[in-house]
């Protein structure tokens, strides 16, 4: 078969993994999907096989990166302080409602290159507060939501820069299907028997409740990330507060943790770039005490992470803490794919911000204070950077001292 027979066949193979084995969206629930308005075929297909599914309403919230970087350029700073109640009441009014939400994002790694770094700190804070109830939830897990990608203009012609427009994108396509375990005859199968696999991870670390994790690289990595105690380690499905099961990355290679908001000490170099906020950052190094980043380098982009780790009081801590092997289907395509949901998914990584609830017994019953007090991370931004490399060794530490071996060379130690 040529590309256009495989997509033809394939795509509504992918559109049912995601609405089946990502959001596992249940029967009369609404869905809310956010989407690029250049994705509108697959996003209509999405919506089709949804209601097919079952679903008692499809919502749509479009955006356009070219417009919203308009906004940035030519609008006050005034205009990005303040959230229009039109615009938080959408995303609280279906979260009320119980809707399961979808996004469909695509990489520009250049939306904001020039933009005044005020305006998107100011609107991120603002967006923070006037829907922290709903992101809230998001991060406890109180309904189910997934984060998956289509192509791009831009994004086809930031892998594909010597190919025509639509090979470009196509070809996009066929990597998005490849790694998302969507390109074989069954992937609802295929994605049956990886989930199980993850669940063998995760179960697997929770069961040895580390009191710490130790990092080292030749590159220069030499890092402690201390684990609460009663930590639970997830990965793939994940239950829902209302008792459903929901897989929220695809694809997704990963099993993670909430490390202990003031436990990590040592210096941590990054090993691949981080698009954060329309803005490519490279090559760059944090250095922890007390849980607390103080001091940052970077090749290029360090006054954006020294502003990103001033957001808040938990900006400067890490929130989550990610296995990925090296050699699972993302990191062998030997990519840069210039998007977090991709790149995170083929190396090891942390995340400073904000830490997920359900990585902690009973913590989504928690309030803040409970949480904090348990050691885990707030805050109102969550920002994944890539640490792992076939050369990364994890050691895990038990309480009474035993050293345990996690990874090896980049890869599970069994």
């Amino acid at each position: 078969m040529d590309t256009q027979e495989i997509l033809a066949k394939q795509l509504p193979l992918y559109a049912r993994v995601l609405l089946q084995k990502g959001i596992n969206l249940q029967q009369g629930q609404i869905l809310v999907i956010n989407a690029p308005v250049e994705a509108s075929r697959f996003a209509t297909l999405l919506a089709e096989e949804a209601y097919k599914g079952g679903a008692g309403q499809v919502v749509f919230n479009w955006y356009c990166n070219d417009t919203i970087r308009l906004r940035y350029l030519y609008e006050p700073q005034d205009n990005f302080e303040t959230v229009p109640a039109w615009r938080s009441e959408f995303n609280l009014h279906y979260y009320r409602k119980g809707a399961a939400f979808l996004s469909l994002i695509s990489a520009d790694p250049y939306t904001m290159e020039g933009v005044d770094r005020k305006k998107i700190f100011a609107w991120q804070r603002a967006f923070h507060q006037a829907v922290k109830e709903y992101s809230d939830g998001m991060m406890a897990s109180r309904t189910n939501w997934l984060v998956a990608a289509v192509p791009g203009t831009v994004w086809a012609k930031l892998l594909y820069p010597d190919l025509p427009e639509k090979e470009g994108t196509d070809k996009l396509w066929m990597d998005i299907l490849d790694v998302s375990r969507c390109l074989g005859e069954d992937p609802l199968s295929d994605w049956d028997r990886h989930l199980a696999n993850l669940k063998r991870r995760r179960e697997w670390m929770t069961a040895q409740q580390f009191r710490a994790l130790e990092y080292t690289s030749p590159k220069g990595t030499n890092l402690t990330v201390g684990l609460p105690e009663h930590h639970i380690w997830q990965g793939g499905a994940e239950s829902t507060t209302r008792g459903f099961l929901f897989n929220a990355n695809i694809p997704t290679e990963e099993v993670y943790s909430a490390p202990l908001a003031h436990g990590v000490d040592g210096v941590v170099w990054s090993t691949k770039p981080l698009v954060y906020n329309g803005n490519l950052i490279e090559n760059f190094r944090f250095t922890f005490r007390k849980g607390k980043v103080v001091d940052v380098q970077a090749e290029k982009g360090e006054e954006i992470l020294k502003d990103l780790i001033r957001m808040d009081e938990g900006a400067s801590r890490l929130g989550e803490v990610a296995l990925v092997p090296y050699h699972s289907p993302i990191s062998l395509t030997n990519r840069i794919f210039y998007e977090t949901l991709f790149d995170e998914n083929a190396a090891c990584h942390l995340a400073l911000g904000d830490s997920y609830p359900t990585c902690l017994e009973k913590g989504p019953e928690m309030d803040e204070e409970a949480l904090k007090k348990a050691g885990l991370n707030d805050s109102m931004i969550h920002v994944d950077f890539m640490v792992g490399s076939p050369d990364l060794s994890i050691t895990g530490i038990k309480k009474d001292g035993t050293r345990v071996p996690v990874f090896v060379d980049g890869d599970w130690a069994e």
